[in-house]
């Protein structure tokens, strides 16, 4: 078989699919023995989610390393930061995250990192899906050892707090809001903001892999439950946090609730002023304006890359950037790990909050004003895709478009339409953003007609 003819094992982010079906235990098993040829020595550290089937996989993925040779740790039920933390400054060969993150319940994932903490790097997944395919296994005599660590969260927490001003925080006492989404941030999120001194209102706290609450992923559209009780207990500010805890949505204390790259803008803001002046920050194509127009006020620069939380890890890597976001609610702060994190965005935001007077709504009030909108399209394959996405560049009279990821069409300087596949499930996105409210809704639709017309 020809490499360009193997499909491809990892997407946006790790390997998934549903279970027993696309991610069987036979697929787990060879991905497991490819990845134990490609870290070559352990210990591995192996976390998990709150999935029916993630006690199982992990259970899998530790026995296959041990049976390859390398030395496994069993991190248990946490989130995924913690598991990445634990790569990065706990002496580990690299790092195994069992979860499917937003993904709905009947799937799930494997999710290496290296042994600094992020996400293998792409020309990394080839290097491992060649050795998945061509079967190329290490013969490493002799068995590793499983050993339990249960003193993860702990020492990621101490992490989390030494970056941020707890004292002056603590002082503040805000009441936060927090919908966990029967995810495994109920284990670590309010634990860390009652740490800071926070009354920490929960719901959804129970971790349930079939997210019976709201499903997996926040959006602005499922978070009813959150801003209510933002409003009815006068909090500061309320949170929400994905199936896996590394990606947060904030809403404010008018219970406006926002996408992550607006929100994130407000975390670089704080930082730009304070302990990074003049940092880059790194962020994906679909990023909004909002962004580099602060960076800009602030005398930074932005760099941009594709859209994956990898594509962004790994290029704050390379550059030594402390600043990274994504506009699903990732946001990467270097000085603890160049991976997105829930927990350490909203003690960003809670460190934001502590050093003025501001109330959260008047700090997004202090931002450039856009208009932005984000859908989806479900598409019966990649080639249906392919076509959408060319039809999309061939369409009208663009300023520009831009295809670095998908297609970005600049309609003129403040307004833009981007369509690209969804590296996760059979999807087209379609992501808009204008200083024209009028103008966006027109090219939405017009734009979404065009897909429509195209499945």
């Amino acid at each position: 078989m020809q490499a360009n003819a193997r499909p491809r094992l990892f997407g946006t982010n790790g390997v998934r699919g549903i279970y027993g079906q696309e991610l069987t235990h036979d697929v787990v098993i060879d991905l497991c023995y490819a990845l134990g040829t490609y870290f070559g020595k352990g210990p591995i550290v192996v976390g998990y989610d709150g999935r029916k089937s993630s006690p199982v996989l992990s259970r899998l993925v530790r026995a296959t390393l041990n049976s390859a040779g390398l030395d496994t740790a069993n991190a248990g039920l946490l989130p995924t930061p913690c598991l990445q933390y634990a790569a990065k400054r706990l002496g580990y060969g690299g790092g195994i995250m069992v979860t499917a993150s937003h993904n709905p319940p009947q799937y799930n994932g494997i999710k290496p990192a290296a042994s600094d903490g992020v996400e293998i790097s792409r020309e990394d997944e080839l290097k491992v899906e060649e050795i998945y395919y061509s079967k190329k296994f290490a013969k490493i005599n002799g068995t590793g050892r499983d050993s339990v660590y249960d003193n993860i969260t702990n020492r990621y927490i101490d992490a989390v707090l030494a970056l941020v001003n707890s004292d002056r925080i603590r002082q503040r006492k805000f009441t936060i809001a927090m919908d966990t989404g029967n995810g495994v941030q109920a284990i670590v999120a309010p634990l860390v903001c009652k740490k800071l001194g926070c009354k920490v209102i929960v719901i959804n706290g129970n971790i349930d892999g079939e997210f019976p609450a709201r499903g997996s992923e926040p959006t602005p559209d499922n978070l009813g439950v959150l801003a209510e009780t933002v409003r009815s207990a006068k909090a500061n500010f309320g949170v929400a946090y994905d199936g896996d805890g590394d990606r947060s949505i904030f809403c404010d204390d008018t219970a406006a609730i926002y996408l992550g790259d607006k929100t994130g803008a407000l975390l670089v803001k704080h930082l730009l002023a304070s302990k990074h002046k003049g940092s880059e920050v790194v962020c994906p194509v679909n990023t909004s304006m909002v962004l580099s127009k602060v960076a800009e006020q602030a005398g930074s620069k932005i760099v941009y890359t594709k859209v994956g939380s990898v594509e962004v890890s790994r290029e704050m890597v390379k550059r030594k950037c402390q600043i990274g976001l994504e506009e699903n609610g990732g946001f990467m702060y270097g000085a603890l790990n160049e991976v997105r994190d829930g927990v350490m965005a909203t003690a960003l935001a809670l460190d934001m909050l502590a050093a003025s007077s501001k109330s959260f709504s008047q700090h997004v009030a202090e931002l450039p004003k856009t208009y932005q909108h984000k859908s989806k399209f479900a598409c019966s394959s990649r080639e249906v895709v392919d076509n959408i996405v060319k039809a999309c560049i061939e369409h009208g009279s663009p300023k520009k478009v831009e295809t670095l990821d998908g297609a970005k069409i600049w309609i003129d300087e403040d307004t833009w339409i981007m369509v690209r596949p969804s590296g996760t499930e059979p999807l087209i996105r379609m992501y808009g953003e204008s200083t024209d409210k009028s103008l966006l809704d027109s090219k939405v639709d017009e734009y979404r007609r065009l897909v429509q017309s195209k499945i």
